[in-house]
This record gives structure tokens, sequence and C-alpha cells, in this order.
């Protein structure tokens, strides 16, 4: 098995332990958080119905942004604003088996600032 493929099934291992404890619902959704290397996107998502309550991507934030931390934290403030116009305003944060670090702090640390609560 090649180390990538292990690396990725480890994360999918993580994924689901953090899973198997947290569901979000429609007044208190659950953010997951997917990490590429070209993008980063986040979803609002009511588990209850399995509906996309409200989604973020790098290509929301505009034409200039990158993946990086930068990127990452427009988006999160995107996703935030999106959630408070809706009328939400907490949230279960779901990093998907990823690292609670750089980019997916970034867009967790933006989110808080702009109105959400975890």
């Amino acid at each position: 098995m090649l180390q990538r493929e292990r690396r990725a099934e480890k994360r999918k291992e993580r994924k689901r332990r953090v899973r198997a404890k947290i569901s979000g619902t429609a007044s208190c959704p659950r953010l997951s958080v997917f990490r590429s290397l070209r993008n980063i996107s986040v979803q609002a998502i009511d588990d209850e119905t399995g509906k996309t309550v409200a989604q973020a991507s790098l290509r929301d934030a505009g034409k200039n942004s990158t993946n990086s931390v930068e990127g990452a934290a427009a988006v999160g403030k995107i996703i935030a604003e999106r959630l408070v116009e809706l009328g939400v305003e907490k949230a279960v944060f779901d990093r998907s088996g990823y690292k609670y670090h750089g980019k997916v702090k970034a867009l967790a640390e933006a989110a808080r600032a702009n109105g959400l609560t975890f």
C-alpha cells in the first residue's frame, strides 16, 4: 500500500469516528470542510433532512483568491455571512478528519469572527 493511500485511509477513519458523534439540525447545521490541493470548500448540512443549507468555496471568494490560509479565511467569512443571513447563528464544526491547523483553522476562526458560534 502506498503512503498516500494509507494517509487517505487514516483520514477516512478519523472522519468516520468524528461523524459518529456529531450531527447537524436546521437551527444548528454541521459545517463540513473539504480540502484539496486546488480548492477549499465548506457546506452547512442539516443531517435530519439530508439537505445542504448553504455552501461556500474558493471560487465564491473571487478571482484573485488563492488556495492559502487567506483564501480559506475568505471562505469562512462567506459561509458565516450566508448562514447569518438565513438566521442561523450556531453550527457544529466538522473538520472531516483534517488537522485543525492551517487552512481549516483559518476557515473556522473567520467564521467565528463573522458571527457564527461553534
